[in-house]
Parts: C-alpha cells; structure tokens; sequence
C-alpha cells in the first residue's frame, strides 16, 4: 500500500515537473521580450523570479500531455509560441524607435546618438520617444493586459497544438502594421520639415546668394522640436488606441495558430 502511494507521488511529482518546466520555458521567453518587463536595464533575476513566480502558479492548473507529443518538437513549437507572443508587442516599441529615427534623419540630428541596451546605437529623438512610449505604457496598465493575454494562451493554445503554417502571414500582417504606425507617428514632424525644405528651395532660386543650408539646419531642428511638442496628445492617442489593440491582436494570432 505505502509502495503505490509512494509510486503516485512519484508520477504526480514528475507530471507536475514537466508542467513547470515548460511553462517556465514559455513564460521565460515572453516575458525576455517584453517592454519594460523584459529591459535589459533590469536584472536578469527580476525577470527569471517573475517567470518561475508564473510558472509554479500555474502549474497545478495546467496539464500538459508531454507523452503524447515528442519532447524536442515540443520544446520547439512552445518557443516559437513565445515568441510570437512576445515580438507582437515588442514591434509597437520598434515602430516608435523607427519613427524618432525618421524624424532624426528629417532633422538633421542623425549624427548625435546615444547607446540603447535594447537596439544598440540610437538617435536622441528615438530615445525620447522610447521613455515616453514606456511611460504610456505603464500609465495605461498594458502589461497586465498582456500577462492577462499569456495566462490565457494555456487555455486557447495549449502546449503541442500549435501549427506554423498561419504564422509567416501573421509576421507579415505585423511587419506592414509596424512600418504604418511608425509613418503615422512620425507624419506630423515628416509633413512640416518637407515644407520647409520647400519653401527654402524656392529662396534659394529666389535669392541664390544666400546661404540656405546654415539657415535651414537650425529652423528644422527649432520646428521639429516644436512639432514634436506640438504633436504629443496625438503622439499618445495613437499609442493608447496600439495599446489597447495589443490585447485582441495577442489573442488573434493564438486563435490563427492554434492546430
């Protein structure tokens, strides 16, 4: 009687082992790339704490066949999961980052870069925006949205019922969606140097004498400062209206993908 109650627990302990090992390994990778979560400012124990802290929550409520499916294509299938999960959220930062480089670019502020941990060299424009686009996101309770969203991909994408094929049209849906929020966001301070550049190709056929590069650099680095300042509610509004759609476009590619 003691041997059978010993040999169950013995095959509990080792389900309920499986079960966290791979949700830890789903939950680790989401959340290395999310925003803020995921900064690589942060230190590695945060975000590995808050995996396992995940993990043995869910864990006594999440059963994962792992003899039904080979153990290597599942590992594989949850990583990819992950990352799907993770890099929806990650292009909206990366839309943001693109944008302060075109603005740079526009501005004429290429040249004066900071170091980002998460992108390497970065513009100063694109640095600013990446702090106010975090703020936002926090102000807004994103990342529990998004938590909300991968607690929930157990239950609508259980562990080995992922299918690939739907997924390069969906990475490519998010890659045109990327470069279109970035365009929208930086189409304000775009819109307003092209004008200038111009109205100072007509003084210059005008009055060719002048100088029109040491006029023009400073006016577009003054009016693309302004703009920007200018520009900020729309700035947040566009942001806010990504930030809420996180949460049905996460739920979207789960339900895509699910075999």
């Amino acid at each position: 009687m003691i041997s059978e109650i010993a040999a169950g627990d013995v095959t509990a302990m080792s389900r309920y082992a499986g079960n966290f090992l791979l949700i830890l390994l789903r939950a680790g990778i989401f959340l290395s790339l999310l925003p803020v979560i995921g900064a690589k400012q942060l230190p590695a124990q945060f975000r590995l704490g808050l995996a396992v802290f995940i993990s043995l929550l869910l864990t006594p409520v999440i059963n994962v066949p792992v003899a039904e499916y080979s153990i290597a294509l599942l590992v594989l299938k949850e990583m990819i999961v992950a990352a799907a999960l993770g890099l929806t959220v990650r292009f909206v930062f990366l839309a943001v980052n693109m944008a302060g480089t075109f603005m740079s670019y526009a501005m004429g502020l290429s040249m004066a870069r900071v170091f980002n941990p998460e992108v390497g060299q970065d513009t100063l424009v694109a640095e600013v925006y990446g702090i106010f686009t975090m703020l936002i996101f926090l102000s807004l309770d994103a990342h529990h949205d998004l938590i909300y969203v991968f607690v929930k991909s157990f239950e609508l994408l259980p562990a080995g019922h992922f299918r690939p094929e739907p997924l390069l049209p969906e990475i490519v849906s998010m890659g045109t969606g990327l470069f279109a929020l970035a365009l929208k966001i930086s189409a304000p301070v775009m819109v307003g140097l092209l004008i200038v550049h111009l109205l100072s190709g007509f003084l210059y056929k005008v009055a060719p004498q002048m100088n029109i590069f040491f006029i023009t650099m400073p006016l577009n680095i003054l009016l693309g400062i302004v703009l920007m300042l200018l520009t900020i509610p729309v700035f947040e509004h566009v942001l806010g209206i990504s930030f809420s759609d996180l949460r049905a476009e996460m739920s979207r590619l789960i339900i895509t993908t699910r075999g």
